[in-house]
């Protein structure tokens, strides 16, 4: 991979997580309230794609975390992505 496009995909992926934690923010916002919500569904969606924030913000918020599925989740996907950013940068990526 080019070295030119490492940083911005560094910068894409982080933005991601920073997105989901705002996500997780206003889910937990939303319940409070008892307004409308973010379906549990598109928050694990988003918590594929963005694992460490999903996971900050479950620890900040105290958001999800007495759901077996998300406890269970999101950790395990945070654990295959720095899997695969380890290879990543094994390989010279």
């Amino acid at each position: 991979m080019s070295d030119q496009l490492l940083p911005y995909l560094e910068a894409v992926y982080g933005l991601v997580n920073v997105g989901i934690f705002i996500l997780y923010g206003f889910d937990k916002m939303q319940a409070r309230r008892e307004k409308w919500r973010i379906s549990e569904k598109n928050l694990l969606i988003g918590s594929v794609f963005g694992p460490f924030g999903a996971f900050l913000a479950m620890q900040i918020f105290r958001h999800k975390t007495q759901k077996m599925k998300f406890s269970l989740l999101v950790p395990a996907i945070m654990i295959i992505h720095v899997i695969l950013i380890t290879l990543l940068l094994i390989k010279g990526w």
